[in-house]
């Protein structure tokens, strides 16, 4: 017997204690695979049988559910998540332990569980409205389950598997208060073997305890879980969040597969992990084509089996063909056991086109991979989708609108997931989750982390790479992402490579990839934008957009998120339509792929496709297929975008494909009719404007519309720039009478990143003035702090200045967003011309800060004169 340390608790545990995934033969791990694919029905396998006396559901709800998805009310708390949960190794006996479990919440290092405080239903985490709970345990506590099960009387004879597809984080299991194993991980499937633990027929407890750190830990990948959910990061799913399950399988038995196809060579090629083999034994393979023709191979035990092809189907997002399998163990010829699975003929690699341009290659053929993001939270569920219906739904609805790939972000999904991305052909690129360690700016060297974090998040990695490896859709690994716990990234490059020399890797989405990689990969936020092109790499736009519509009654609070706001679905659809203009000309310039954030609002990000429940798709999928096809007559775009001028200001039409633009000055629709544009023209008064673009075959863009007012003041002039992301609409922005909001992201707030907002303007001749008033945010958790001091001055002639107020700000710890309006009395009763305010940054966040060190934001909003 060998001591474990449990949760901080050492209980006995004996050898027979199993993990799974399984290992990998280490020959295989090594090998040039060349995945692809095909379509596979696999039919959805019920449970046995309950095996013991459920719990009472009569008495479950879920709690706090404000904000249910059509799914919610499906849920049904007597079987919960009745699907297979693996479906790339199935056998037909299995038994389901999903449902009503007792549950306690306790102080971490105390008493253990006694009586129960409750019901949970798992497998929704505890934070999640269907678990039924509702609440943080917080990094102090663990979270306590248990329930009785018994395992059928004609198991017997058999081994008996007990299976975690995902627990987060530290997870420790007792079958009647004998440990039998423990596990640090939140998003790999684990087992342990409890045949010694358990008899046929009678009933026995089990007891989990788990603790989960969060985001609070500094060890364990969570990707944007947060105990203090804000912007990007969004509420924790802690505890048991997949299926919970049971298996016999026989004295010896197949642990695990290990499928590689060969594109190029039409064939593919397996390796069974056998447990317990014998002399005599023998592994045979039997894969049924798309003929229907079965091929055969056999091997001995530990050794790979070899089938090939005279001709192959290739698994792709237009022809998703899986091919089935069987792997059997054979004993004179008597099958000892059995699993079915399937695979996909796909290749994933880099080639040049004929431009010489390195590009994404799909079997051998250049695909333009078109993504969206896909975070894959939910608002009565949080990690865990409330139906296996509802997660396929999501995968569907990026699908009908035109996307082929998905960029699974911050999070790893079941395998079911990935089941459904192979059968409904979707390619995904899969993140590592990242630890709370740190961040990395552009330019700035790798983190330096204790070897504890090291192991563990290497440990993750390979086990995300070992449980997935068999997917055809996966087609891209990203270890890293936007610099957050980026750290030795040559080793981790390597790591990848090792694992998986057949699939791409995107080292580090977003910047400072250190050249390594297959990806140079850029975030552009809110309009697209592409890297420079290298020899060796193929050019991806990881990420853009982040559009935010708040869509009313659909959203999660007050304060909503996104790098540009818009206010209904015409002005989302005209913009997202030059978005997509843009990326076909980058396309022309080398561009591979582009990844629009993101396909649901997540929690205050209201930058989806579709709301947090979702109830509404902002787009519809039609619009999206064919803007994305290219068989879409495009809106005019109308420049420039700022709205305010003082004196006379040039207009230019632009489209993208060439197309007639008729326009009108005087608020009313465009048509035949109106004037053609010829060219750039000037106005020198308020005037809305509005634009259409005529096919020759008579077919109409969306009418575009821009309101241009003109100011009773000179054009403010700037000493600093404002940052891109945030320019509220340009020189104006703070004197066109649009305040902000609590949001930072509102599209009112003008963002300066470590430098000053230093402004002044000119006033109109005789204007008298006898109080200047403005706004700043505070919001300590984007790293947005009010300005350490404000000057304001006046002049007459704009060269010399006189001060007239000045007012200091000391920055203290406040996680709660405020806005701060600041004013000054002017005792001057004559005119001035020129007015200055100068709004000094802190630069960098306070040493108490989580960001210390880091550059701070300063946001300004509306310049009010009185």
């Amino acid at each position: 017997m060998r001591p474990c340390n449990f949760g901080g608790r050492f209980w006995k545990t004996p050898p027979s204690c199993q993990f799974y995934p399984f290992k990998k033969y280490q020959a295989f791990l090594t090998m040039k695979i060349q995945p692809v694919a095909i379509l596979f029905f696999l039919g959805m396998l019920a449970a046995c049988g309950t095996g013991s006396k459920q719990p009472n559901t009569s008495d479950w709800h879920p709690v706090n559910l404000r904000f249910p998805t059509p799914w919610s009310e499906k849920v049904q708390p007597e079987s919960p998540w009745p699907a297979y949960p693996r479906p790339q190794m199935t056998r037909d006996n299995w038994l389901n332990l999903n449902g009503l479990w007792d549950y306690a919440i306790l102080p971490r290092f105390g008493a253990e569980m006694d009586s129960a405080q409750g019901q949970i239903l798992v497998p929704y985490p505890v934070e999640s409205p269907l678990s039924g709970v509702g609440r943080s345990p917080g990094i102090q506590n663990d979270i306590w389950y248990r329930r009785a099960f018994s395992v059928p009387e004609s198991w017997a004879g058999q081994r008996v598997l007990l299976h975690f597809e995902a627990s987060d984080w530290e997870t420790s299991v007792r079958v009647d208060g004998k440990a039998v194993g423990a596990h640090k991980g939140g998003y790999d499937p684990f087992s342990f073997d409890i045949t010694d633990f358990v008899s046929p027929g009678k009933t026995h407890t089990l007891t989990v305890n788990v603790w989960d750190p969060a985001d609070l830990g500094h060890y364990n990948p969570h990707g944007n879980q947060s105990a203090r959910p804000s912007g990007v990061f969004h509420t924790s799913a802690s505890g048991i969040w997949q299926t919970v399950w049971l298996e016999p399988v026989p004295q010896t038995y197949i642990a695990d597969l290990h499928i590689a196809p060969h594109f190029d060579e039409k064939a593919v090629v397996v390796s069974a992990e056998v447990r317990h083999a014998r002399e005599n034994q023998v592994v045979s393979l039997a894969v049924t084509d798309e003929k229907g023709q079965i091929h055969l191979a056999k091997a001995a035990p530990g050794q790979p089996l070899r089938v090939g092809f005279e001709e192959v189907r290739a698994w792709s997002p237009d022809d998703p063909f899986l091919y089935a399998l069987t792997v059997r163990i054979q004993e004179g010829g008597e099958a000892v056991d059995e699993v079915k699975s399937y695979f996909g003929m796909r290749k994933s690699d880099l080639q040049k086109d004929e431009k010489g341009q390195t590009r994404l290659f799909l079997n051998n053929e250049y695909v333009f991979q078109n993504g969206i993001l896909d975070a894959g939270i939910w608002p009565d569920g949080v990690y865990t989708p409330p139906t296996d219906e509802a997660m396929r739904a999501d995968i569907e609805t990026a699908k009908k609108s035109g996307f082929n790939l998905l960029r699974k972000y911050a999070k790893v999904e079941s395998r079911r997931f990935y089941y459904w991305c192979d059968q409904i052909g979707v390619l995904v690129w899969q993140d590592m989750p990242a630890m709370s360690v740190g961040h990395l700016m552009p330019g700035q060297p790798d983190l330096t982390l204790p070897e504890p974090q090291v192991r563990q998040f290497e440990t993750e990695l390979r086990q995300m790479i070992l449980t997935h490896f068999n997917h055809p859709s996966i087609v891209v690994w990203v270890p890293f992402q936007e610099g957050w716990g980026q750290h030795r990234s040559a080793e981790i490059a390597e790591i990848v490579r090792h694992l998986d020399p057949g699939r791409l890797l995107d080292l580090a989405s977003g910047w400072e990839s250190r050249g390594l990689g297959d990806l140079s990969d850029l975030h552009h936020f809110p309009d697209p934008n592409m890297p420079d092109l290298e020899t060796g790499r193929a050019a991806v736009l990881g990420e853009f957009g982040r559009i935010s519509f708040p869509v009313e009654n659909h959203v999660w609070s007050d304060l909503t998120w996104g790098f540009q706001k818009v206010e209904s679905e015409e002005e989302l659809r005209v913009l997202y339509e030059n978005y997509r203009s843009t990326i076909r000309r980058l396309e022309q310039d080398g561009l591979s792929a582009a990844v629009f954030a993101q396909l649901t609002d997540v929690e205050t990000q209201t930058n989806g496709l579709m709301t947090f429940d979702r109830q509404v798709q902002k787009m519809p999928a039609a619009f999206l297929r064919a803007i994305h096809s290219g068989d879409y007559v495009v809106a005019p775009l109308i420049l420039p975008e700022e709205t305010h001028f003082s004196d006379a200001l040039a207009i230019a039409i632009k489209h993208p494909q060439q197309l007639p633009i008729y326009y009108t000055l005087d608020g009313s629709e465009p048509g035949p009719q109106s004037k053609r544009y010829d060219g750039i023209f000037s106005i020198a008064q308020t005037t809305t404007l509005k634009a259409v673009a005529i096919a020759p075959d008579g077919r109409k863009s969306q009418v575009v519309s821009r309101h241009f007012e003109q100011m009773p003041i000179g054009k403010p002039r700037y000493l600093f720039a404002w940052h891109p992301k945030y320019s509220a609409g340009g020189e104006y922005a703070l004197f066109d009478g649009k305040t902000g909001s609590l949001d930072f992201s509102d599209g009112r707030w003008q963002g300066f990143l470590s430098v000053p907002a230093a402004i002044d303007v000119k006033l109109p001749a005789g204007r008298v003035v006898h109080e200047v008033e403005m706004g700043f945010l505070q919001s300590q958790l984007g790293r947005i702090f009010l300005p350490k001091k404000v000057i304001v001055s006046i002049s007459d002639d704009g060269n010399i200045f006189t001060d007239i107020g000045e007012r200091d700000f000391e920055p203290t710890p406040d996680n709660k967003p405020s806005i701060e309006r600041v004013r000054f009395k002017i005792s001057r009763s004559e005119p001035f011309r020129y007015l200055k305010i100068n709004a000094v940054n802190i630069s960098v966040c306070p040493e108490w800060h989580d960001a210390a060190g880091q550059p701070a934001w300063l946001f300004m909003d509306e310049i009010t004169l009185r």
